[in-house]
């Protein structure tokens, strides 16, 4: 038996960054809005309450923010001949659950795209010809420009109380900054984080080889500060647990932090926890949703009628929905057709582990989750490709998210992995070593896409979602190319010893260690149906009052964390849904 409830103007699905960022700007409308997560109710205090929050054991190991994927999970296959196989304990990325979503767990690395990044695909052409553009890969251009988007990078920045150093504020390049930015209106609205020994010796190596270091830009607040919607933000001390654990002094950037304690004020819109929602549901016509079907905490199947439906959920839920609702046409790799499951990417990451005398201190342990230095000289379209014979790049950094006793004692491959051994190896580096990483773009490929499992089902016998994907020749040579830049940093910097951690060109994608949650694309932007699933203001094309947010609607991944370009293009939808839609219902862009 269904449950169904009283009409209301809007349903959000989904209650991480985008989600409440979307409650948040359309609450002065005085629409009735509900909100519905999956997971539970999560709050700064008691939830993330030092000294309960400080458990790596809990919350690093044991994952207590994930999804739980005994009850649902996705299939993994390499490709499209293989059998897909479940993806039964959590490794290569890590799906937040919960209030706040992947919004709690992050580290804070905070990016704007490059003007490339967004035009990828006109500029590789425009740059090379499109003779350069392997013919199995779908890179194309978001739908929008970098001008358009500005003023939400701002204002999402300004939410998070955003700590770095500018780079390029209307045409005029900074010291300090990123001299390859794209041009900003404004500075950061707090300073940087403070700077590490190893970034020190990072930054002296990287200038010493003609590169330009600078700060990671950073969802860590380093001062006084109260945001765009009157929330007072902490300061960040340093204590090392940002990397999936919630803050507890208000400090890294999330939806507790930034935007609920504003968004409770608002008495016309209600949060749902325990409901996960399991199908848009539609009227006669097929173009038109009429509300979702979620089950709530006593395992009951409720309708909550709406008029406009917006999918907030994450990168893989939002795609799963879509085709267990019917909404878009399924992907097809065989004929390349529809919409729906196309352009998959992931993140290409790889590094070097290395190691110092024990004169020399690190200190890991005193540390934010964006505490280091980057270079950007071989990211996007920073740096001549012809004859190189891949697309796309990798920033080049030091980075130190903390010391934590389980996951993060770095030591020597050869080294014992317990007892004495071990216990003189941990004693000898703990201190003494860092690491330099690179994170990469991945571009998407025909045969790189999302589907329904036509085996495998979840708790409530619905088709799990099946990912078919691998790494491909263009992403091996980058990754290739850039390990050869850290490794001459590397040498720079004079470790007594140093590791290698990229891979080779015979590697295949793996799910067991972890890599980034950065999964993209399935529900891409575009400035077409038949390229995309979404329109520039995240509207459906098949079903106007459906619109789905976050980093599905990538169509490519860049190398630069997705947060950035997640928060803006969802307050760009909002200002679309409040100023366009709103007045006017029906599509904001005609096909």
């Amino acid at each position: 038996m269904e449950i169904k409830k009283d009409p209301v103007d809007i349903v959000i699905v989904g209650f991480g960054w985008t989600g409440s960022l979307m409650a948040m700007e359309l609450a002065n409308t005085g629409l009735k809005i509900v909100a519905l997560e999956r997971g539970e109710k999560r709050d700064t205090y008691p939830d993330f309450a030092y000294p309960r929050i400080a458990d790596e054991l809990t919350y690093g190991i044991r994952l207590k923010l994930f999804q739980n994927i005994s009850g649902e999970t996705i299939t993994v296959r390499h490709k499209q001949s293989d059998t897909a196989l479940p993806y039964r304990r959590l490794g290569s990325f890590l799906p937040g659950n919960g209030v706040g979503g992947a919004g709690v767990h992050w580290n804070g690395m905070l990016w704007r795209p490059l003007h490339a990044d967004i035009k990828m695909r006109s500029t590789v052409i425009e740059k090379y010809g499109a003779d350069f553009i392997p013919s199995d890969m779908t890179v194309q251009d978001y739908p929008f420009s970098y001008e358009e988007m500005e003023p939400y990078f701002d204002k999402f920045e300004k939410i998070c109380g955003t700590s770095g150093q500018a780079g390029n504020i209307n045409g005029k390049i900074l010291d300090g900054g990123n001299p390859f930015e794209s041009e900003r209106k404004n500075p950061y609205p707090t300073k940087p984080l403070k700077m590490q020994y190893s970034s020190i010796l990072f930054n002296e190596a990287a200038k010493s080889l003609g590169y330009h270091p600078f700060p990671t830009p950073s969802a860590n607040c380093t001062e006084p500060y109260v945001n765009p919607y009157g929330v007072q933000l902490g300061v960040c001390n340093y204590c090392g647990y940002c990397e999936r654990f919630g803050c507890f002094n208000y400090s890294k950037a999330s939806p507790q932090a930034c935007v609920l304690p504003a968004l409770r004020q608002h008495k016309n819109i209600e949060l749902r926890t325990n409901s996960h929602v399991v199908q848009v549901n539609m009227d006669s016509t097929g173009k038109k949703a009429t509300g979702v079907t979620y089950i709530d905490s006593h395992g009951q199947r409720v309708v909550q009628p709406a008029d406009l439906v917006i999918l907030s959920a994450f990168q893989l839920h939002n795609v799963r929905l879509l085709l267990l609702s019917n909404i878009g046409k399924p992907y097809n790799p065989t004929t390349g057709e529809g919409v729906v499951g196309r352009n998959f990417a992931y993140q290409m990451n790889g590094g070097v582990t290395l190691f110092y005398d024990q004169n020399q201190f690190m200190n890991p342990f005193a540390a934010a989750g964006c505490t280091g230095s980057f270079i950007d000289n071989y990211n996007a379209e920073n740096f001549d490709h012809s004859q190189l014979g891949f697309i796309g790049g990798s920033t080049i950094s030091t980075t130190t998210s903390g010391g934590r006793p389980i996951q993060q004692m770095t030591i020597p491959k050869d080294s014992p992995t317990w007892g004495t051994g071990w216990k003189k190896a941990i004693k000898e580096n703990y201190l003494h070593s860092m690491h330099i990483g690179a994170s990469g773009s991945v571009m998407p490929y025909k045969q790189c896409y999302l589907d329904l499992d036509p085996t495998y089902q979840d708790k409530h016998g619905l088709p799990l979602l099946r990912m078919t994907f691998d790494w491909q020749p263009n992403e091996l040579k980058m990754t290739s190319f850039v390990g050869s830049k850290a490794e001459e940093i590397t040498k720079r910097m004079n470790p007594k010893h140093y590791e290698m951690g990229f891979m080779s060109m015979d590697a295949h994608y793996d799910v067991r260690p972890y890599q980034s949650t950065h999964t993209t694309g399935g529900a891409v932007m575009g400035d077409s149906p038949q390229n995309s699933v979404v329109n520039k203001y995240m509207q459906t094309w098949d079903v106007p009052n459906v619109f789905v947010l976050g980093a599905c609607c990538f169509p490519q991944n860049l190398a630069y964390n997705p947060t950035g370009i997640v928060g803006a293009t969802a307050l760009f939808a909002a200002n679309a849904i409040r100023e366009l839609y709103l007045p006017n219902p029906g599509p904001l862009v005609q096909a």
